[in-house]
């Protein structure tokens, strides 16, 4: 049975979901980084909110770990290269939330056009300043966007019910989207020269880290409005207080900040700020759902594969899984065999997919490969860090598909440097099994220990192996055959039930017509 960590507070739904998939749960909320050390190797799966830090020591002590959900949107609190890296999967719940925090962002936009904050704090001390607080009204003004994705797409729809005209700078959003959630898709330089209000809803990046610098800032509009409830970081917090100071900027409204817990911040007490701690998803809905949906998704991939809302993985359908299983199962075994023919390093890999195949959603099956390729390297590649180790080495990666119908039912191929190639197919739906190894027709099962012999097609040749492998008390398992043409080059792949070792590859290499010898293994 899998087991799972919560480590951070979070709704007993989650637990109860868990239990309810057959995963064992423990909840130990407020551990010390040496107390998750010291415990965190016995778990399959860790789900977390924002204040477990999970770095980098802390996933080396994971030796068992697969998979860390994060209750949230955020994870700047995991160590994403390092968990790939381990082939661990981590996830987020980028819409649990979302709705909370776009009506957050809202709200911050209302606070500064009325000066709430500032004119509550007036009131309640006595002072009844009505001529001080004089607002503005949203309707008819231009809100920028910066990023238009799920929050941004909820805080467009709601601005357009108070009759705002919307903008949007995001180098993903598509004419048509634009056209769908009836707003403008502009230049970042448009957006500053237009908007009345701004508000960003875009991840923390090399590209987007402070986003509103100090000359973004000074692009935009006298007396612009700007809201950040997405990430600390997207903003010069020193550059926006001397715009706010000099009126360039007429107020911000923050609920994130550069560095958290923010309790000695530059901007604090700089007139026109609004400031929340980090409030954006904080309603009991929210917590609520982004509760169930780590501990659905956590549970789905461990009992079922499913694979939901990854950050370094393709996501995989708990429905796609069983079907796509047998396929990944062959492509690995296509990869493995490719990785352990390769005679020098590989500039390139394609993977083609044929009939059925060609329908299937081929992020899943490329990572299988690739996993089977890279294990030659390491024997804690899986279909998590093997995409990672392929770039890092710059290996370049092709998928395929082919609409044309073949000899197969469905063929998955595998060719390396653009040249040596080798094919699959699936007996019955479920079993992998070889057909073509580079250009030659043959018929086999990749599994356990194996020799792969290419040698000249002339009689006596299998008698001689075959002595070979008895004199050396190697049983045989099965024996698969294929020849380019009769006398021509041929291929043996022989299944045995014991390790070959050097010397046994040189005594085989010897034999009369044998041009070469590899011992595999899968």
């Amino acid at each position: 049975m899998p087991k799972v960590l919560i480590s951070d507070p979070m709704d007993p739904k989650a637990a109860e979901i868990f239990r309810a998939n057959g995963v064992e749960v423990d909840e130990k909320p407020g551990l010390s980084k040496d107390e998750l050390k010291a415990i965190i190797g016995g778990y399959d799966g860790l789900a977390i909110r924002s204040a477990t830090k999970v770095t980098a020591d802390v996933l080396e002590a994971a030796g068992a770990l697969k998979v860390i959900g994060r209750a949230g949107i955020g994870v700047d609190n995991v160590d994403i290269p390092a968990a790939t890296a381990r082939g661990i999967v981590v996830m987020n719940t980028p819409f649990g939330n979302s709705i909370t925090t776009a009506e957050h962002a809202i709200a911050m936009m209302f606070a500064l056009a009325r000066e709430l904050p500032a004119a509550d704090a007036s009131t309640q001390a006595g002072k009844w300043e009505k001529n001080r607080f004089m607002g503005v009204e949203l309707t008819n003004k231009t809100l920028g966007l910066i990023g238009a994705g799920n929050i941004g797409s909820i805080v467009a729809d709601r601005a357009r019910g108070l009759r705002m005209k919307v903008v949007a700078y995001d180098p993903f959003l598509t004419p048509e989207r634009a056209v769908d959630l009836g707003i403008e898709k502009v230049t970042l330089e448009e957006l500053l020269a237009r908007a009345d209000f701004i508000t960003l809803h875009t991840p923390l990046t090399d590209q987007t880290r402070n986003i509103l610098s100090r000359d973004n800032l000074a692009k935009t509009r006298r007396g612009v409005r700007i809201v950040n409830c997405a990430r600390g970081g997207l903003i010069d917090e020193l550059a926006l207080k001397d715009a706010l100071e000099s009126g360039q900027v007429a107020g911000a409204a923050l609920d994130v900040f550069g560095e958290e817990p923010a309790k000695d911040n530059p901007l604090f007490g700089t007139p026109g700020l609004v400031a929340t701690p980090h409030l954006g998803a904080s309603t009991t809905e929210a917590q609520v759902n982004v509760a169930i949906q780590v501990a659905e998704q956590i549970s789905e991939f461990l009992t079922r594969g499913g694979v939901t809302n990854a950050l370094n993985m393709p996501s995989l359908t708990a429905e796609e899984a069983p079907r796509l299983k047998p396929y990944m199962a062959l492509a690995e075994k296509l990869g493995s065999l490719v990785g352990q023919l390769a005679h020098g390093p590989l500039a390139g890999l394609s993977i083609e997919a044929e009939g059925a195949a060609a329908g299937l959603n081929l992020k899943p099956i490329t990572g299988a490969v690739l996993a089977g390729f890279m294990r030659i390297h390491s024997d804690t590649v899986n279909m998590v860090n093997a995409p990672f180790l392929a770039r890092e080495r710059g290996l370049d990666v092709r998928e395929i598909r082919h609409d044309r119908e073949g000899d197969y039912h469905t063929l998955l191929r595998v060719t390396a440097g653009g040249e040596r190639s080798v094919a699959g197919t699936l007996f019955g739906n479920a079993s992998p099994r070889l057909v073509d190894i580079f250009g030659i027709k043959v018929e086999a099962e990749l599994e356990g220990e194996m020799i792969y012999i290419v040698n000249e097609d002339a009689p006596g040749f299998i008698g001689r192996l075959g002595t070979a492998l008895g004199e050396a008390g190697i049983n045989i398992g099965t024996f698969n055959l294929g020849r380019r043409a009769a006398g021509g080059e041929a291929v043996a792949l022989v299944s045995v039930d014991s390790g070959i070792g050097e010397d046994l590859v040189r005594k085989l290499e010897a034999l009369p017509g044998v041009k070469r010898v590899k011992a595999l293994r899968f």
